[in-house]
């Protein structure tokens, strides 16, 4: 073990929660050990503004409940404390038990694996030390201490950290069998943190992507959003296709790219992506629904078109296009489950995107005041942009002026701006 002590590091209490630190001295104050870990840690010591900041302690989940009243128990596969503070959860994970100590090895054929050797049960404490190596990657395994404001290092996260290397702990086939997700997880944080991934880290990964197919559709939809709501989603995007990942989150995705890499699918994924992360890093807000109805239109543009060719002159072209909604989106749910009410938002996007073909009279007047135009609108944008089309540039244009001239012109202006104030 490394001990940084205070005067060689960066770390300041000024730039720690203040509820993070209200639980670390209650828990210390208690007689516990208690240190701020993870992703908190790393982004201090890079001068960085932490996303959260996650503790780890020798109390158990039960004793946690006595000592705080605003706590709450959750997870399965290994269970954590939520100390509550209004808008903000402080999470607390007792010390894990690491299996790659020989000690342990006895005690370690007792965990829950499934046949592809994913650990399925996890719920052993241990000490620091254990815990330490229980971790994933080793820039994620640093240690901040409230008793004399240092900075533990057991796994060599330090030296990572200055290197700019991403490193899992341990085998990393091991570690990928034991939850897949750490494959997607390396990728995030390489491209998060602009480094690169250890050649005995990345190796495994083309190998075993497939195991991504043992993981909940819902916890890889979840995890979809960590990809590329963060800010850095286009670079993600790259190194997912690198490691052969991205064709087995989005395989409907994947049909539409070319070698070249110009399809308009991915034309428009790219543009996205980089909108996206140029909002986030002007602090706009951004939407699941515009992401995965952006993702997915012109694969859904493809599935109208066969339905057309499939049944002739039987169809309108708006029956076909509603038919081919609904196998799109349940084959982009095969591998990761969107909620209900973010493809029943996608259906009615998708649909306004054939409304808005024309401007005239009271339709138009009533698609300005759809709650759903706005995002409608900014798709019919990006579309614009990705086929480079005068057609849709001017269309867009001509939505805009006539949503000035409705707010002039209209009693009902208010209800008009308050949804398209942002266009």
């Amino acid at each position: 073990m490394v001990m940084i002590p205070r005067i060689k590091h960066m770390i300041s209490r000024k730039n720690i929660s203040k509820n993070a630190l209200k639980v670390l001295y209650r828990l210390n104050k208690a007689g516990y050990e208690a240190y701020l870990v993870g992703g908190g840690v790393r982004d201090l010591l890079l001068g960085q503004k932490p996303k959260d900041f996650d503790i780890t302690t020798n109390a158990t989940p039960e004793q946690m409940i006595k000592l705080f009243r605003n706590c709450r128990l959750v997870g399965r596969r290994f269970i954590l404390a939520h100390i509550i503070f209004n808008a903000e959860i402080i999470e607390v994970a007792t010390f894990r038990r690491d299996n790659l100590i020989k000690e342990y090895k006895e005690h370690y054929k007792n965990f829950k694996f499934n046949k592809n050797g994913m650990l399925l049960s996890d719920n052993t404490f241990g000490k620091i030390e254990d815990d330490a190596h229980r971790r994933d990657i080793t820039i994620n395994s640093l240690y901040y201490s409230m008793t004399d404001f240092s900075v533990r290092d057991y796994v060599g996260g330090l030296r990572d950290l200055q290197k700019g290397i991403i490193r899992l702990i341990g085998d990393p086939e091991t570690r990928y069998r034991e939850d897949p997700v750490r494959m997607l997880r390396v990728t995030r944080f390489a491209a998060k943190l602009n480094m690169s991934i250890a050649p005995e880290t990345a190796e495994p990964i083309p190998r075993l992507a497939l195991l991504l197919h043992n993981i909940p559709p819902s916890r890889l939809f979840e995890e979809s959003l960590k990809l590329f709501h963060t800010g850095y989603g286009y670079l993600t995007y790259c190194k997912l296709c690198e490691y052969q990942l991205f064709q087995l989150l989005f395989p409907t995705l994947a049909e539409n790219f070319t070698k070249k890499g110009d399809s308009i699918t991915e034309r428009m994924l790219v543009q996205l992506l980089k909108n996206t992360d140029n909002r986030i890093q002007n602090q706009m807000r951004v939407n699941p629904v515009f992401l995965f109805a952006a993702m997915f239109w012109y694969p859904q543009l493809n599935a109208a078109e066969l339905v057309v060719q499939k049944h002739s002159n039987s169809l309108t072209y708006y029956d076909a296009f509603s038919i081919a909604i609904n196998s799109t989106l349940e084959e982009a749910c095969r591998v990761l489950t969107i909620p209900k009410k973010i493809t029943s938002l996608i259906k009615d996007i998708w649909k306004l995107q054939l409304y808005m073909s024309r401007i005239y009279g009271k339709r138009a007047k009533k698609l300005l005041l759809n709650p759903k135009f706005r995002v409608a609108y900014n798709l019919l944008m990006l579309r614009a942009t990705v086929e480079n089309s005068p057609e849709l540039r001017k269309l867009s244009s001509n939505w805009h002026q006539h949503k000035i001239s409705s707010i002039k012109k209209n009693s009902i202006h208010t209800k008009i701006s308050n949804n398209l104030i942002s266009l």
